[in-house]
């Protein structure tokens, strides 16, 4: 666990896979759709390393952003399903990655995902692109699929018949850091040393890792354009469930799980009790839990025939287990499942003061002056959440984030990517980061189920003195949003306060850092 190695393709360092011509003509466009999802954001980089120009399409620009971390890609803001500002993104474009999934419980995605898929093929074919690549899901060739595995078939099937060269990848388990897959296996072996679970723990998976994904997908603009069609990809190993989670326990030096299987658990109730005990809630677990009632298994190898393995070869399940908990031992995380899954957040960010007026709106600001250095705060300040806790009234916290997953939230194991470095866009347990300005000032948007709006803000001024600012706004939404502030009211003076004493307390130990984990 201590190897530094990378659990995908180094974004850096390596050779160009496009090379502009000697008169100097501009490198190819690339539209990446999904940019700030789990795979989307770790291709972006590689895109750009390998000598592409990228622009992405998003709602939510600042997230793109924060996932670039460079001002050399071009964002267009704007919704997939709209005609309009796809026409405008797809506008010079030679390539178009589509990874957009709706990943979610919602009765709607199906016909969001169908219109999404014709949205792009019909723009894309306008515009002229050259090639479609698209990441779907193995599946069994014949019998019935679960609603999100048709629905994967089904946006392949209508980017193939685009009229644009198109190819679309078909991938079973993707291992690697922050995937939800990974986090499913580890969370599942790491609690449970004795378990029941669904049949499908016997069925046969294919995995792949994360590296072996983008190197398919980074390959897959250097086709020849007469090269079309679904292609199956996975790793070198097949293997059941049950036995993808004993060897997690060997690698992590656990002992070995003891797994029934039950004819009687539902991909329903499965994806509660998944939601129950890991952090992925049962909303993103369901469709992880359907697509494994099937074998999901590579039918041909056809791939190989145009895209030849990386060198080395594909990444065995072992090795891809290995490089995923090196990178969380090094805090070395490029994107999680929890960062491309928003949860009950509000389409606009925190309104400036002025525009309060008029509006019912509750708050709670604390400052303390402080002796430690500005950096010795900041490091305290961005440490806080996920394995380091929220440094205050742990038992408050903890009871807070387990009615939240009762009532269908994500909690407080959402965790968060990196253990010292937020960004935006970045999950921290039921929060997500609005605002990170280094040094200055954390802006956390509240995810959790409340019946209103709220934003933490922790920020760090520097003049004479060191000076610690907190403040909690909340929005109400209805009378029952104002009994909820009225009812937390008599906790925040015990979590707020005490978190404002305890980051301070911290800053200016000899330390400076974060607690330990579990503090």
């Amino acid at each position: 666990m201590g190897d530094s190695r990378s659990d995908v393709t180094a974004p850096s360092g390596a050779e160009p896979l496009y090379r502009r011509s000697p008169d100097r003509a501009p490198a190819p466009l690339v539209l990446l759709l999904g940019a700030t999802g789990y795979i989307g954001g770790r291709l972006l980089p590689r895109l750009l390393n390998a000598g592409y120009r990228v622009r992405v399409l998003t709602r939510s620009p600042e997230r793109a952003r924060g996932f670039a971390r460079t001002d050399t890609v071009e964002v267009v803001q704007g919704d997939a399903a709209d005609p309009e500002a796809m026409r405008r993104a797809m506008d010079g474009v030679q390539y178009v990655y589509h990874l957009v999934h709706s990943m979610t419980g919602h009765s709607d995605f199906q016909r969001l995902d169908r219109a999404i898929a014709r949205n792009v093929a019909r723009t894309a074919k306008a515009a002229g692109v050259r090639r479609l690549v698209y990441l779907g899901g193995l599946s069994p060739r014949s019998g019935a699929l679960s609603a999100h595995l048709a629905s994967r078939r089904e946006v392949g099937e209508i980017l193939e018949r685009s009229g644009v060269p198109a190819v679309v990848f078909q991938a079973g388990v993707v291992i690697g850091s922050g995937s939800a897959s990974f986090e499913m296996i580890r969370h599942l072996t790491e609690v449970l040393p004795v378990m029941t679970a669904p049949r499908w723990v016997r069925n046969r998976i294919q995995p792949i890792a994360i590296r072996d994904v983008l190197h398919y997908l980074l390959r897959a603009l250097q086709l020849d354009e007469d090269v079309t069609g679904a292609f199956d990809i996975g790793g070198p190993d097949v293997l059941r469930y049950d036995e993808m989670m004993n060897r997690y326990a060997r690698i992590a030096g656990l002992p070995r799980r003891r797994i029934w299987a039950l004819p009687v658990l539902t991909p329903r109730l499965a994806s509660h009790w998944v939601g129950l005990v890991t952090p992925v809630p049962s909303s993103l677990a369901r469709p992880l839990v359907e697509s494994l009632q099937h074998d999901c298994v590579m039918h041909d190898h056809r791939v190989d025939a145009f895209i030849p393995p990386p060198p080395g070869g594909l990444t065995p399940y072992d090795e891809a287990l290995r490089l995923a908990l090196s990178r969380i031992e090094l805090d070395r995380v490029e994107t999680s499942w929890a960062d491309a899954t928003v949860a009950q957040a509000p389409s606009d960010p925190l309104p400036s003061d002025p525009e309060w007026a008029g509006r019912v709106v509750y708050t709670d600001a604390r400052t303390i002056e402080t002796t430690a250095s500005p950096e010795a705060l900041w490091r305290v300040i961005a440490g806080i959440g996920g394995e380091n806790g929220w440094y205050s009234t742990p038992v408050l916290w903890s009871l807070r984030g387990w009615a939240d997953r009762a009532f269908g939230g994500v909690g407080l194991r959402r965790g968060r990517r990196s253990r010292s470095e937020p960004r935006v866009g970045d999950a921290i347990d039921f929060w997500r980061v609005e605002v990170c300005d280094p040094g200055r000032l954390l802006r956390l948007r509240a995810e959790m189920r409340l019946p209103g709006l709220a934003w933490l803000d922790l920020s760090c001024e520097a003049n004479a003195r060191t000076r610690y600012r907190q403040r909690a706004v909340y929005f109400p939404r209805g009378l029952s949003g104002r009994l909820y502030w009225l009812a937390v009211l008599p906790f925040h003076g015990l979590v707020f306060s005490g978190m404002a004493r305890r980051i301070v307390a911290l800053a200016e130990s000899e330390r400076g850092g974060p607690p330990p984990a579990g503090r």
